[in-house]
Order: C-alpha cells, then structure tokens, then sequence
C-alpha cells in the first residue's frame, strides 16, 4: 500500500508544472521527472493553471524548483543561492540546486556567473560565490520587497490616461527624441536613474500568451524616452511586430532574476516559441554581458516619490492678484510634488494656485517678515487647529548672495524675465533691495501706479539678466512699452534715463551640464495657468536658459524658463504620478483660442493674464474674464552644480 501511495504522490507530482531556476515552466505530461521531487512542494508551490499540450518544454538537468512561502524542508545552493525545496536538490547533501552548480562549486566558470547573476546574486570572486545565504535572510528580503511594491501602489495615483494621445506614437511617428531623466533633479529618479538606457533588460509581463495565469517575459529596451520605454520581447531578433511602450517605473517592470526570486513563471511568447528548443540556453547566450535594472530600483521609485510636504501645512505664496506680496496658502492636496495651494481666506477652496514644492515662489511662514516683502494679512481671526505650519527645512535653498561689501541699488537697470509674459525679457530696473538677496523688479513701461506688479527675485536667480545679455546673445529684448526710440539701444536709453546698469559681477553666472537638447521633447508647465502639464519642446538653449514651446501652440506662447526648473519634467511623468497630461492643441481649438484671445487681451496695467491656454478639457468653455494674474515664475532659484562664464561684456 505505501508503494502504491509514493507513486499516486510521484504521478500527481509529474503532472504538476514546475519552474527552473529563471523561473521558467520546467515540468510537463511529456516530461519524466526524478523521483526524488518532494511532497512538501505541493503545500510550498502555488498553483498554476494547466499549460497546452504545445508549450514549449524547458528543462534543467531535469531538476525540479519551487519556492519559499516560509515552509520548511528548504534549501539554499551554495553556488547561486537558488532557494527550493531541499529534496529537490542535487547530491546526497543537497548543497546544489542543478548538476551544473555542483560542478562549477570548484571551477567558478563564466557560465555559472551569468547563472548566479540573473539570479540577482552576482559571484564577483569565489569566496563570495560560496558563502550561504540562510533562508531567513532570503524570506525577509522577498517580504521587503513584496511591502514596497505594496507601498508604491498605494502611493501612486492611478494614472489619468489621455484619450488620443500616445507618447509613444507620437516620438515614434515623428522620430523624436526626449530629455533623460537625470536632466530632471527634482522628479523621482532623477538622481539615482544610473545607465539606464537602450540595450538594458527587464522582466516584463507575457502579453503574447493564451494562459490564464499572469506571465513573464524578458524584453530588452530599444528605445528610451524619458521614464517611457519601447520594449521588444527577447527572441523576436528584429521583428517589431510585438514591441510596446510602457513606463519603466511600473509596477509590472523587474529586473532580470526578479521573476526566480518570487516565484513567478517565465514563458516565452506564443508567437516565437516554435523558434528554439532550448530557451534556457538561448536566454544565457543572449543576457551574457547584458545590464538589467538593480535589484532595489522599485524601492528607489518609491523612495523618490515620498513627498514631504502634506495636506494642511501652510505657507507663505505669491498673491496671484497683487505680485508684490504674498499670502498665507493652505496645502490641499499633492501629485508628483506639485502643490495645490488654497488661499487661508478662501471659505469655497475655488481661490488656489498650482506649483511645484520646490518652487521659489512658496517659502515658510514668517519669511515675508523677515526679508521685508509686502504681506497681506489674513482676515480669519484664529488659525484653525487642523493646520499647521510647514517646516522650514522642507522649502528649496538658495544660494547665498554677497551683498555685504558693493551691491544691487534702487534704480539700477537691468534685463529680466517677465513674469506676466513668460516668452518676452524685458528693461527692468531694480525697485527694492530686500533682505537675504532678495530684490523687487518692476518691467519699465508697464508697472501699475501702486507697484502692485513689482515682483521678487532673488540676486542669484537665473532669470534676471545684465544689461547687454538679451544683444549678446542674440534674443530679443522687449523695450518699455511707449518707447519710441527704435531699435532699442541700452547706451541710449541710460543716458536718457540718468539711469546705470547694475554690474555684471552681482549676476548668477554659473551654468550647470543640464545635459538638455535642442528638439529634446518633454512635459512641462503652462506658466500662465500652473495647473496645466503639456506636452513641450527644447527649441533654443541659451546657456541654462531654456526656450520651450508648447506643441501646437504658436511660438507666441512659447516660455523662457531655466534648465533647473522644477516645473519640466520628462516625458511619461504625468502617467507615473497620475497628473493630467494636456496633449498638443489641434487646429481647431487653436484658431478659437487665438481669436478669444485678441478679443479678450488687456493691458498689464489692467491685470494682464498674458498668453493664455486652455486644457483639452475646456476647449468648449468661454476663456475666462477674471481679475486676478495666473502668475508663475518661469526659473528655479536652486543653485546649479557647475559654472561657466557667458556674460561677454558691459554695456557702458
């Protein structure tokens, strides 16, 4: 009876299917297995739906794997590190996982190596290769793993898909290129994005399958665009018949060996499985030398999208309807660092202004005071208690001026970027000298009575310019309106003005290695209404500063803003955080805007709003008449991390 029961187990065992050290489906009707496979896989082995009769049969020198769900009866080679069942392994002492393990134990060769890698457990020297791995370390480290992905889900917005526009048909129809990401400092893995790049593989879900279990595949990257990435499923050579785009910070993207160490099943498309016998040997050959993802890249992604700053903290922003002083804002909510901000004095929320967390535009409570910027006052009698302030600590630094010894003077001519017209620099001078470096710019020509459109920049902030930079490099300089001295001639204009040009030397000249490109596609901010993401392009780099266009749009509506800015981000952002993407404008809505747009223009000294767009949600509404600037600085006053000399001369 014991007989008849071990081979009722043996049979139920070899019909059960069973994966390789890749992860790989390693057990069929049609294949013989050793009889030494254990029972205590049928409690540690999840169940996986019955495969057809055609799949391709991939084996391991006929040894039979499973994975650890915290059971006993395991074991852990000591040449990979391979966890299974420990009557599954090879030897009387059940050291190794395979034949070829326990020969390599002495001779370490390449081949094994490469084994041990894709394994994520990379033999740098013998002496390494041999030491164990207990299996409580490797139980925890997969528990770890399992709770960051389970922490990253959560944390992540579902993503807002926009009807009719693909990222990825949009750059391959075109034969675009894209920033990368570590252009991008302030957008999650833009400090840690490493090599990433066109060659590196990953492990992918198999979408090429008929099985009703969810399966994996490995697919090299052929081209990058920023976090989107056009994947072709090893095996298909160079048919492209099967490659897709997709978003390598998914949660559905591993690195290779990811799929060994959990316990999924690795099975090549249906559409090449006629092509080799032996994919195990096909995938060695073909991932020899090949990079992949490190083995905590989805930890890094979810670390980099931990945000600091948290509904109800309040802050000190710029007062949208009078830029020369700032109002106490209420954080209401958070995506991707970008903050909406409700104004403390707004009972509906209606009143709110959209930036980033790193924008120079929001500081602590109490900075107002501090550098002597105009503040109004809130008329709410008592802070509510379910708000508090935010710290200090969490707002973006910048970078310490020198104004001890000569410096910036009222009255002082300079060139700056107008913040109510992004895509013109104009004739400014310097109205208020501030504490900490900060100065009050008003645009010459175009400043209300009251100086309620001065505006704060600090000293080292890259879109202020001297006197001389827009000729210099050959931009157009916007002269005070009325001027009617043409072509606009700065020697001229000083002397009619008895004015001086501030010195050069006060002026940020550093010009970091931002790595950006002319053509180089993007996300970037709408500047006149910050609560839009659009699709945009490098079409100019002057030094650091950047001139973005708006896909769609006339160059009109284009944006002068720095290579630091937190409000650019690189392509397939808005998917990853599940912001709104605002996709290029079509013709049609194009025409209409540009008439609603002439019709509705004011003068700034009538509250001008500037260039504005409108999102593909409200391409049917009326452009709205209200009172109140859609003002957004269009540079990061965030200190660079390289320098170089780009001002020629002093105009006299």
């Amino acid at each position: 009876m014991e007989n008849t029961k071990d081979l009722t187990e043996h049979s139920s065992r070899s019909e059960r299917k069973r994966r390789d050290s890749f992860g790989m489906f390693d057990g069929y009707d049609s294949c013989s297995e050793d009889t030494s496979s254990s029972s205590s896989s049928d409690e540690s082995e999840e169940e996986v739906a019955p495969l057809p009769s055609n799949l391709p049969i991939i084996k391991n020198n006929g040894q039979v794997y499973t994975y650890p769900d915290g059971k006993s009866g395991m074991a852990t080679c000591e040449m990979c590190g391979m966890v299974g069942v420990r009557d599954a392994f090879y030897s009387k002492t059940k050291r190794f996982c395979s034949v070829s393990c326990s020969r390599s134990y002495s001779s370490n060769s390449k081949k094994a190596s490469i084994l041990a890698r894709l394994q994520g457990k990379p033999p740098t020297k013998k002496a390494k290769v041999l030491q164990k791995q207990p299996l409580v370390a490797k139980l925890a480290a997969y528990a770890q793993y399992q709770a960051t992905v389970q922490n990253q889900s959560k944390t992540k917005t579902a993503s807002v898909p926009v009807e009719g526009f693909s990222w990825g048909n949009y750059i391959n129809s075109n034969s675009f290129t894209a920033a990368p990401v570590n252009c991008f400092k302030h957008a999650p893995m833009g400090t840690c994005w490493g090599d990433i790049s066109e060659g590196v593989r990953v492990e992918v879900p198999n979408t090429d399958c008929s099985l009703p279990t969810k399966v994996f595949w490995i697919a090299g990257i052929v081209k990058l665009a920023g976090y989107s990435a056009l994947l072709r499923y090893e095996g298909f050579e160079s048919d492209s018949s099967l490659d897709f785009w997709c978003n390598i910070c998914g949660l559905d993207i591993h690195p290779v060996g990811w799929c060994a160490t959990s316990g999924k099943p690795l099975v090549p498309p249906r559409s090449i499985q006629h092509k080799y016998t032996n994919w195990k040997a096909f995938l060695v050959k073909r991932l020899t030398g090949a990079k992949t993802l490190p083995p905590d890249f989805s930890q890094k992604v979810s670390e980099s999208m931990q945000y600091p700053f948290k509904p109800s903290m309040r802050v000190e922003v710029v007062d949208k309807t009078h830029l020369c002083r700032t109002r106490v804002a209420i954080v209401d909510s958070v995506i991707g660092g970008r903050l909406r901000l409700v104004y403390e004095e707004s009972e509906d929320k209606t009143d709110d202004f959209w930036c980033h967390m790193y924008s120079p535009l929001i500081h602590p409570i109490g900075w107002s005071r501090s550098i002597g910027h105009r503040f109004k006052r809130s008329d709410i009698a008592k802070k509510q208690d379910s708000y508090f302030d935010a710290p200090p600590h969490l707002f973006a630094k910048v970078k310490e001026a020198e104004s001890s010894g000569e410096w910036f003077k009222e009255g002082m001519k300079l060139e700056a970027i107008d913040p109510l017209n992004l895509s013109a620099i104009c004739v400014a001078t310097i109205r208020k000298v501030l504490a900490d470096g900060y100065l009050m710019i008003g645009i010459d020509g175009s400043e209300a009575a009251d100086g309620s459109d001065w505006f704060c920049y600090h000293a080292t902030s890259p879109s202020i310019f001297p006197v001389g930079f827009c000729e210099i490099n050959m931009i157009e300089l916007t002269p005070p309106r009325g001027y009617a001295k043409l072509p606009f001639k700065w020697f001229d204009y000083l002397r009619e003005t008895g004015s001086v040009a501030a010195p050069v030397k006060f002026f940020n000249k550093e010009v970091p290695n931002h790595g950006f490109h002319v053509s180089m596609k993007l996300e970037a901010v709408d500047l006149m209404e910050p609560r839009l993401v659009c699709v945009a392009t490098v079409t100019r780099i002057i030094h650091r500063l950047l001139r973005i266009h708006f896909d769609g749009w006339e160059d009109e509506y284009d944006q002068w803003v720095d290579c630091e800015s937190p409000d650019l981000y690189p392509v397939g952002w808005c998917q990853l955080t599940g912001y709104q993407l605002q996709p290029p404008a079509s013709q049609s809505s194009r025409d209409g805007q540009s008439s609603s747009s002439k019709q509705k223009k004011k003068s700034k000294s009538q509250q001008y709003k500037g260039h504005k767009k409108i999102s593909s949600l409200q391409l049917k509404e009326e452009l709205l008449d209200g009172e109140e600037y859609n003002f957004l600085q269009g540079a990061s006053d965030q200190e660079s991390n390289g320098s170089a000399s780009h001002y020629i001369k002093q105009e006299p």
